[in-house]
């Protein structure tokens, strides 16, 4: 299970960086797990869609459990489905380390916790663009990650929607201002230009799929992201 810092400010913050595997290789993924895990990445994350939830389907359990022996990292499940309380033992069982579920997707979403956790696996809500951070007072005792949906999910490589900054900077505060010990993810649009904004709105893990997986290959794109992470929290000093 991840570690989660309570406090996202000040110096010595360090950045966790999940590439999102959905822009890379899919037809190659053990590739793509032990170049990342060579790479150093922090986790994997794995966007999990089911046509419904959202406008496009990606892969299930069984395409996690083929790729599951390729690397030790972190693999975090972000399921972008409808009923995900339906599903979950199957991604825990597939090796997914934690599992993030939808806000908006499940009207369950105490009992959700409570399952994935007795499975001994870390537990996450994602919010969409539309959806108010206050959503998530209900949860925060429950939740090991938040994760902000800085688009519209379902596609990558889309453009980081510009309201995103105000609403990460609200849930750090609202986290901050909790006795909750929660990591603050964000997803959708990280680049070179909207990294650094990310993490001065309080992000301490940044979900990042074409520009890591674009030109310029894995192993330079993931390193100069760590040089933007490095000098982003230095700046917080």
């Amino acid at each position: 299970m991840p570690s989660n810092p309570k406090k996202a400010t000040g110096a010595g913050r360090r950045i966790k960086i999940f590439p999102s595997i959905l822009n890379s290789d899919l037809g190659d993924l053990r590739s793509v797990i032990r170049a990342l895990d060579s790479c150093h990445a922090d986790g994997v994350h794995l966007d999990v869609m089911d046509g419904n939830f959202v406008p496009n389907i990606t892969f299930g359990p069984g395409t996690i459990a083929a790729i599951r022996g390729a690397s030790s990292l972190h693999f975090e499940a972000h399921l972008m489905i409808s009923n995900p309380e339906k599903y979950v033992a199957q991604f825990a069982q597939a090796g997914a380390d934690s599992i993030i579920v939808h806000y908006e997707a499940s009207q369950r979403l105490h009992e959700l916790a409570s399952k994935v956790k007795s499975l001994g696996k870390g537990f996450g809500i994602a919010l969409n663009p539309q959806t108010e951070v206050d959503a998530i007072k209900p949860y925060l005792s429950s939740i090991d990650t938040l994760l902000i949906m800085s688009v519209n999910p379902g596609f990558g490589g889309q453009k980081f929607m510009p309201g995103s900054i105000d609403k990460i900077k609200a849930a750090r505060m609202l986290l901050d201002n909790s006795s909750a010990s929660t990591t603050l993810a964000v997803d959708g649009g990280i680049n070179q230009h909207t990294c650094p904004d990310a993490i001065a709105g309080g992000a301490n893990e940044l979900i990042i799929g074409s520009a890591i997986f674009g030109n310029g290959g894995v192993s330079k794109n993931l390193k100069e992201f760590m040089g933007i992470c490095t000098s982003a929290t230095s700046a917080d000093a």
